[in-house]
């Protein structure tokens, strides 16, 4: 059962200002989670605009297409992941005037103790987005092998202790299989031994993130949609996926998101063919944070594609200073 009242959508003014959207414009969301942040898209964009959204979980997908439609009318589901944007747009005739990717998880995800996203309750190990994905953390924990679980845990939870937490896990698992929130949990926290007391956070915070990047391929994700928007970007006047003038907004939650979201928006302006609309990120303000905690580490940059410089678009040579010209006119007019 979904609890709407409980979602906030996070930097959703922030958000909304700068995606600057006008009414009968194209815009794609692609996390849909519960809606929160379809639902003011929707009624930016009303009567004649339209909402894409993408999630590759199907309840949360089926809720929020009831909740946005029931309120601002024309939103479209699409059950796949946001990597897919481009090539769907494409089959249906549609190019977009905004972007937006909400890269965290939904409190409904992060509270169902059936998914076994958090060590709060015990529940199976799971951690999928969709339930239908092929591998689960539990599936992990068994398969890799113990330098292959070190890798995980440091490249996707940046935790210093992962080489001991991967031999602590490979340890236990031979003793007895490890499917439970709470043993993984337990497992972690005996590997931090005496530090576990001094640590800020529960010391299976890292890995569980680390777990849940993997399960879900999030990452890869993530860089396969930068690449997409920057292909997009020089080739708007060839068509494509994005119109010029789309604006591409992206909200991480941790540095590696972050750091990739970074580079390529910084690749683009690089290029000339998008400006950064955020020169810095911006953050949750106190009253967000005190509102919803999980805002805490939100980080929201946006570009705007301008696209490649055409012919036409190209600064024309000044006339002669013989020619007369009006007081007003620039030399660059057309």
């Amino acid at each position: 059962m979904h609890d709407d009242a409980q979602h906030i959508p996070v930097l959703l003014a922030e958000t909304m200002r700068l995606l600057d959207l006008s009414p009968g414009e194209i815009v794609v969301d692609c996390t849909v989670g519960q809606g929160g942040h379809s639902l003011a898209l929707a009624e930016a964009v009303k009567p004649d605009g339209r909402v894409i959204g993408f999630d590759v979980d199907p309840a949360q997908l089926e809720f929020s297409c009831q909740r946005v439609r029931q309120a601002s009318g024309r939103f479209e589901p699409i059950h796949a992941n946001f990597v897919e944007a481009p090539r769907r747009l494409e089959a249906l005739g549609l190019r977009t005037d905004a972007v937006l990717a909400d890269l965290g998880y939904s409190s409904q995800q992060m509270d169902d103790p059936r998914r076994g996203f958090s060590f709060s309750a015990d529940s199976p190990l799971d951690m999928r987005y969709d339930p239908h994905g092929p591998v689960t953390a539990a599936d992990l924990i068994a398969s890799l092998t113990e330098r292959e679980l070190a890798d995980v845990i440091a490249r996707y939870g940046e935790d210093p202790l992962a080489r001991k937490i991967a031999r602590k896990l490979a340890q236990t698992r031979q003793r007895e299989p490890i499917r439970s929130t709470a043993q993984l949990a337990q497992v972690v926290q005996e590997a931090y031994g005496s530090r576990a007391r001094r640590s800020r956070m529960h010391p299976a915070t890292r890995t569980f993130m680390a777990f849940r990047i993997a399960v879900n391929d999030e990452l890869a994700a993530l860089g396969s949609l930068l690449e997409q928007v920057l292909e997009g970007a020089g080739k708007v006047n060839e068509g494509g996926w994005l119109n010029r003038g789309a604006r591409v907004a992206v909200i991480s939650f941790h540095s590696l998101e972050d750091r990739l979201v970074k580079r390529a928006f910084a690749e683009l302006a690089q290029r000339g063919h998008a400006t950064r609309l955020t020169k810095r990120p911006i953050t949750a303000t106190a009253s967000e944070i005190a509102a919803n905690p999980r805002s805490r580490s939100a980080k929201l940059r946006v570009v705007k594609v301008d696209g490649p410089v055409t012919q036409d678009a190209a600064p024309t040579v000044p006339d002669p200073p013989t020619q007369r010209r009006s007081m007003d006119a620039s030399p660059y007019d057309t």
